[in-house]
C-alpha cells in the first residue's frame, strides 16, 4: 500500500518563500507509486489549508498556494484521536513539516504532531525549539565543548533601555568584524556584517525587526565547511562541501534568488579535518538530541583550526541548497534520501509508542 504522505509547508514565517521552494522540489522527487500526497498549506496569516491529493507534481511555485475555501483546523490531521477509532481512510501516516523558521522549524508545529501522535520527519520539540534559537543553541555547544567564535545576546526591551551599554559590550568583548543577527531565523535573513559603530547601530535595528533578541558573533576570516548529518541513534555524515561566496557573505538573495555562489562538493580538506568535523557534527547532533536529518555548518580557519557556527534543524531542500547535494554525492539520491527520512519517522514514532505514560 502506499504510504499517506502530508506535505505540510508555508508557514507564518519571514522564510515563507524558502518554504515554498522547498515543497515543490520535493513534490517534484516524490515517487507517486510508493507515496499518495497530500498536500497542506499554512498561508502568511497562520491559515492551515489542504489542498487536492497530487495525482503528479505541480510545475510552479502558485500551484501549491491554495484558497481559504479549503481551510481546515490542525486537529482534523488526526481524527483517530477524537473519535475513538482506528485512523481509517481519513488519515495520514506521516506528516512532512517543509516549514522554515518560525511557527514552523521552532518546536511549534513538532509540539501539535506530538500531541496528535503523528509521525513527522525530522526534529522533535526540544531539538527544533534549540536549534533555531542561535543563543541557546550556542550555550548547549558551550556546555558540550564544542569549539566556535565568540558572541554575546541582546533582548530588545534590555537595548532600547541601553543602547549605548549594548554597543560598548560589543566593541569590548567581540570588535569588528561581526555579524549581528535575528536570534530565532535563519536563511540569512536580517543579517548585517559591520565594520564599524554605525554600521552596528543600524545593523541592530534590522535585526530587531525579525525577532526580540538578536546575537552578535565574532567575525573571522574563514572557509565555511558544511556536512548532512542523517539518523536517529546512529547519525551518518555525508561528504562535506565548502561555499564559496561570491558576495561578502552568504545571504539570502545567494541562497535562495540566484545562486550567486559556488558550493564545491566534496571540500578539498584533508582526512584529519574531515574527522574532526565529522566527530563535532555528531556531538552537536547529539547535545541537541536531534533525530532524522541536520545540516551542521563550521569555520575552518586559516591555522586549521575547526569551529562550529550552527545547525539547521530543516535544511532546505531547493535547487540551490546544500544538504541533499551533499547526500547525493555521498551516494544517496533526492527521492531516496526523502524515502530515508520518512523511514526515520516512523522508526522514531514507533519506538515511542513503547514509552509508558502511566505506573
Amino acid at each position: 500500500m502506499k504510504t499517506k504522505l502530508g506535505l505540510l509547508y508555508g508557514g507564518k514565517s519571514a522564510e515563507h518563500k524558502v518554504s515554498l521552494q522547498t515543497a515543490l522540489a520535493v513534490m517534484k522527487a516524490l515517487d507517486v507509486e510508493k507515496f499518495e500526497i497530500h498536500p497542506i498549506y499554512i498561508n502568511e496569516e497562520g491559515r492551515w489549508i489542504k489542498g487536492p491529493q497530487l495525482a503528479g507534481p505541480p510545475e510552479t511555485i502558485k500551484a501549491l498556494e491554495f484558497s481559504a475555501a479549503g481551510q481546515l483546523s490542525p486537529l482534523s490531521l488526526a481524527p483517530a484521536l477524537f473519535n475513538g477509532e482506528r485512523q481509517g481512510e481519513d488519515g495520514l501516516d506521516v506528516i512532512f513539516p517543509l516549514l522554515h523558521g518560525p511557527n514552523g522549524e521552532d518546536g511549534t508545529v513538532q509540539g501539535l504532531l506530538e500531541l496528535l501522535n503523528l509521525p513527522y520527519v525530522g526534529n522533535g520539540v526540544l531539538a527544533s525549539a534549540a536549534g533555531m534559537d542561535k543563543v541557546i543553541m550556542k550555550n548547549i555547544f558551550a556546555q558540550a565543548g564544542l569549539a566556535q567564535v565568540n558572541y554575546v545576546s541582546f533582548i530588545k526591551s534590555e537595548w532600547e533601555k541601553a543602547k549605548e551599554a549594548a554597543y560598548g559590550k560589543v566593541e569590548e568583548e567581540i570588535g569588528y568584524p561581526c555579524f549581528v543577527k535575528p536570534a530565532n531565523l535563519g536563511s540569512s535573513v536580517g543579517i548585517s556584517k559591520c565594520r564599524s559603530r554605525s554600521e552596528l547601530e543600524v545593523a541592530f535595528v534590522e535585526a530587531f525587526q525579525f525577532d526580540r533578541k538578536v546575537i552578535v558573533e565574532e567575525g573571522v576570516t574563514a572557509r565555511e565547511i558544511e556536512v548532512g548529518v542523517l539518523g536517529n541513534d546512529a547519525p551518518e555524515c555525508s561528504v562535506a562541501g565548502e561555499i564559496v561566496p561570491k558576495k561578502d557573505f552568504y545571504d539570502y538573495k545567494a541562497k535562495y534568488e540566484d545562486g550567486d555562489t559556488a558550493l564545491i562538493i566534496p571540500a578539498d580538506i584533508t582526512d584529519e579535518v574531515y574527522a574532526e568535523i565529522k566527530d563535532m557534527a555528531i556531538r552537536a547532533f547529539k547535545a541537541l538530541d536531534c533525530s532524522g536529518l541536520i545540516r551542521a555548518d563550521f569555520f575552518l580557519t586559516k591555522d586549521g583550526k575547526v569551529l562550529i557556527n550552527e545547525v539547521n534543524t530543516m535544511p532546505g531542500f531547493t535547487p540551490f541548497s546544500m544538504f541533499p547535494l551533499l547526500w547525493k554525492h555521498t551516494g544517496v539520491e533526492y527521492p531516496q534520501l526523502i524515502e530515508r527520512l520518512v523511514d526515520l519517522a516512523m522508526e522514531r514514532h514507533t519506538e515511542k509508542q513503547h514509552i509508558k505514560y502511566t505506573f
